[in-house]
C-alpha cells in the first residue's frame, strides 16, 4: 500500500521528486530517467508511469541548469525506442501462441485479420500519434506486434515517433518550464498533460465502438 502511495505521489508530484533526486544522486538520475520510460513504454502492465509529465519536467530541470539537456534527450529517446521495440517483440511473441486458440473462444480470427490490416494501412501513425497519449502509448506497439505489423515498418515509425516525442515536449519544458506562471500552475499543467490525452484516446476509443455497433444502411 505504501508503495501505490508513493508511486500516485510520485507521478503527481514528479517535479519535486526528481529534483531531490538530482540533488541526492547527480549522474543517477539519468539512469532512473531510462528505466521509467522504458518500463512505461515496454511493458504492458505499467502504463500508468509517468510520461509527458516526466519529459516536461526534465526538460525544466535542463532549462534551471541542473541536469545536461543533450545528455538527458539521448537517454529518453534510447529508452523510448528499446521499450516500444520490446513492447513489440513481446507482442511478435504473443501472437503465434495466440493463433493456436483459433477455435477457442479466447481467439477471433476476423478481429485479428482486422487489426493486421489496420497496421498495414494505418500502423505507422498509430505509433507515431501513440506517443502523446498515456495508456495508448504503451499498448499501440504491443498490439502492434500482435497484429504481425512488418519489424521494418515498425521500427521507422517507432523512432520517427521517439524523437518528436521526446525532443518536443522536453523542449517545451526546457524553454518554457521555468517561466513564473508555468511554475506558479505546474500542478495543474501535470494533472493536463496526463488527463488531455487520455480523454482524447477514450473519446476516440468511444467513436470507434459507436462506429463498429453502427447498424449497416439498408440497401
Amino acid at each position: 500500500m505504501e508503495a501505490i502511495t508513493f508511486l500516485i505521489d510520485f507521478i503527481l508530484h514528479v517535479d519535486k521528486h526528481l529534483e531531490a533526486f538530482v540533488v541526492a544522486y547527480g549522474m543517477w538520475v539519468y539512469a532512473l530517467l531510462f528505466l521509467i520510460v522504458f518500463v512505461e513504454t515496454g511493458v504492458v502492465v505499467m502504463p500508468f508511469l509517468p510520461g509527458d509529465s516526466l519529459l516536461f519536467i526534465v526538460g525544466a530541470l535542463c532549462g534551471a541548469g541542473l541536469m545536461d539537456f543533450g545528455l538527458a534527450c539521448s537517454v529518453l529517446l534510447v529508452a523510448a525506442i528499446l521499450g516500444d521495440q520490446c513492447n513489440y517483440t513481446i507482442g511478435r511473441y504473443i501472437g503465434p501462441k495466440v493463433f493456436q486458440w483459433e477455435n477457442s473462444r479466447w481467439f477471433n480470427r476476423r478481429a485479428f485479420d482486422q487489426a493486421h490490416a489496420f497496421y498495414e494501412r494505418y500502423g505507422g501513425i498509430t505509433i507515431v500519434l501513440a506517443r502523446f497519449m498515456p495508456f495508448i502509448r504503451t499498448f499501440a506497439p504491443f498490439v502492434a506486434g500482435v497484429a504481425a505489423m512488418g519489424r521494418g515498418k515498425f521500427t521507422a515509425y517507432n523512432v520517427g515517433g521517439a524523437v518528436l516525442w521526446v525532443m518536443g515536449i522536453c523542449t517545451a519544458g526546457y524553454f518554457f518550464g521555468n517561466l513564473p506562471w508555468v511554475k506558479l500552475h505546474l500542478d495543474k499543467i501535470i494533472w493536463g498533460l496526463i488527463l488531455v490525452p487520455g480523454l482524447i484516446a477514450l473519446w476516440g476509443a468511444w467513436r470507434g465502438t459507436r462506429q463498429g455497433t453502427a447498424p449497416a444502411p439498408a440497401p
